[in-house]
């Protein structure tokens, strides 16, 4: 009988292994485009998209929040964003990656989704918002649906913290103090 439930004990953590990201720290994330929407940018009070892709990443350290286009989503890593905002970080080395998974909104509500997100750009124009109307960034790095993951890239675009979910107060403060620590750096 133990024998038994030493061999069904690895089996019964595979669900749980699936739902796993694959992003690794000190190496870049998964290359993934965005093609369908993409980047938002705003000239002139005007809004148009254009292609993204991962391998534009280096070059800034930057936060990266991948979150399903649910306020329930968005909340989950507020904490953070709020604190972000209030350090003022210089913009010309620093840079928050906001990417939409549009594609895991609640039904009907994409088009407010994507009201709230260019209202964002119009608040925040140096950040870089990303719609993604496929879910192909979440696919690419094996994000949980319904979530919110935050991701931190040093200069040249390595990962240096991963999180799928809510932080704690902890890994929020874990996370500034990384930050200055890869803006100090140079």
């Amino acid at each position: 009988m133990n024998a038994f439930l030493l061999r069904l004990f690895p089996l019964l953590l595979l669900p749980f292994c699936a739902l796993a990201h694959n992003l690794q720290e000190n190496q870049r994330v998964a290359a993934v485009g965005v093609s369908d929407r993409g980047e938002l940018n705003v000239h002139d009070g005007k809004f148009s998209y254009q292609n993204w892709n991962s391998a534009q990443l280096p070059g800034k350290v930057r936060v990266i929040q991948a979150i399903a286009g649910r306020s329930s989503s968005k909340d989950l890593n507020d904490p953070l964003i709020e604190v972000i905002k209030a350090a003022k970080l210089p913009h010309d080395r620093y840079q928050t990656t906001t990417i939409v998974n549009t594609d895991d909104a609640i039904i009907g509500t994409g088009p407010f989704v994507r009201s709230s997100i260019e209202d964002s750009k119009k608040e925040f124009p140096w950040s870089q918002f990303i719609v993604d109307d496929k879910g192909v960034v979440r696919k690419a790095w094996d994000l949980q649906p319904k979530s919110s993951a935050i991701v931190v890239l040093d200069k040249q675009g390595n990962v240096r913290f991963v999180k799928d979910g809510a932080l704690t107060p902890q890994e929020v403060q874990q996370v500034m103090t990384l930050l200055h620590q890869l803006l100090s750096a140079g």
